[in-house]
């Protein structure tokens, strides 16, 4: 019953987030605006948001490099599997798929693995907020008469989320330092579980913080930060190519502040961030860039595509090549599903 309600729920999200995104659009204009965007720049935008996908495994296999490693194959499968997992699945329901599926075939904890995806999470906020900020120290964005307010709330929401990401990651600094201290912490849990189910949470922190290795070691860190740059600067890359093929006048520094307003976006607990995605990018083109509102539609419709649907359509194969399928890996992703594979 739960699990129809939150479907109910994520349906309506998504259908009201899309009607808030259309409304006022002349769909025969966002149709001509479509039909007249730049083919050359649209395959570029294409044949770089594919390379983000390799990006992400390579710097992925160099964070699991304490637990194992994994052949790179065997990542990037895992990788391509679980963004298409979080596209047609709510909940990002990828995040949980990924690490286990890697995993099952590497022969270490899944839980030591999802410990590297939110370290991911927080190296990609971190990435995106230090490219924000480059944008605003060199660049002033012709902000639309009616959207300071919009601007401040940016430029304020970055500030936060910075503040929260790098103690996030000064928390995981700590906590990876100790681990058999924080299991031992957890072990007090005793007093009101039975030793059993308390003994079972003193071993999930153990392995989790196993997965945090790599911040224990800063040459590692400080390499994994790095290998984060190209990743986010191929993901500019494609909204610039998208944006200047449908004629937009942006500059490429000018998508670093569209991939902040991005993630605001894709933070809309929907699959593969109908609607949040959308509207966000509307949002960013007219406030921003004085893009008329036809125009930002249709690029924000081709955006979205060309981020999401090549991806689903190679996981799906891959799917399909694993002996998967969709409502399979839905049963991974409930609560509680992966556990450990080792």
């Amino acid at each position: 019953m739960r699990a129809h309600i939150r479907t109910v729920v994520v349906v309506a999200l998504s259908v009201g987030m899309l009607a808030w995104f259309l409304r006022g659009a002349n769909l025969h204009e966002v149709w001509a605006e479509i039909q007249n965007g730049r083919v050359g720049l649209l395959a570029l935008a294409l044949a770089v948001t594919g390379t983000t996908y390799v990006f992400r495994s390579l710097r992925w296999q160099y964070l699991l490099q304490p637990l194992g490693r994994p052949p790179f194959s065997a990542v990037f499968k895992a990788t391509v599997i679980g963004f298409a997992a979080s596209t047609l699945l709510p909940a990002r329901a990828g995040e949980v798929v990924r690490p286990y599926l890697l995993a099952r075939r590497a022969g270490f904890s899944a839980t030591s693995a999802f410990a590297t995806i939110i370290l991911e999470r927080l190296l990609d906020l971190i990435t995106v907020l230090l490219l924000f900020g480059f944008y605003l120290a060199f660049y002033t964005p012709a902000v639309a008469a009616g959207h300071s307010a919009t601007f401040a709330a940016l430029k304020s929401g970055g500030l936060l989320a910075a503040l929260a990401s790098v103690g996030g990651l000064a928390f995981m600094m700590v906590a990876a330092g100790h681990p058999d201290r924080l299991a031992r912490w957890a072990l007090r849990v005793e007093r009101v579980l039975p030793a059993k189910m308390a003994s079972a949470v003193a071993h999930l922190v153990r392995t989790f913080l196993e997965g945090l290795a790599v911040v224990r070691q800063p040459r590692r860190l400080a390499v994994a930060c790095l290998l984060s740059l190209p990743l986010w600067l191929s993901i500019a890359l494609g909204i610039w190519a998208t944006s200047r093929a449908f004629h937009i006048e942006m500059s490429y520094p000018g998508a670093f502040l569209m991939m902040a307003v991005l993630v605001v976006g894709v933070a809309v607990p929907t699959p593969g961030a109908v609607g949040g995605f959308h509207k966000a990018y509307q949002i960013g083109a007219v406030a921003f860039f004085g893009v008329a509102n036809d125009r930002a539609v249709g690029a924000a419709v081709v955006l979205h595509a060309i981020s999401f649907v090549p991806v689903t359509i190679a996981g799906a194969i891959f799917l399909a090549q694993e002996g998967l399928s969709l409502s399979g890996i839905r049963g991974l992703s409930a609560p509680g599903a992966p556990g450990d594979a080792a």
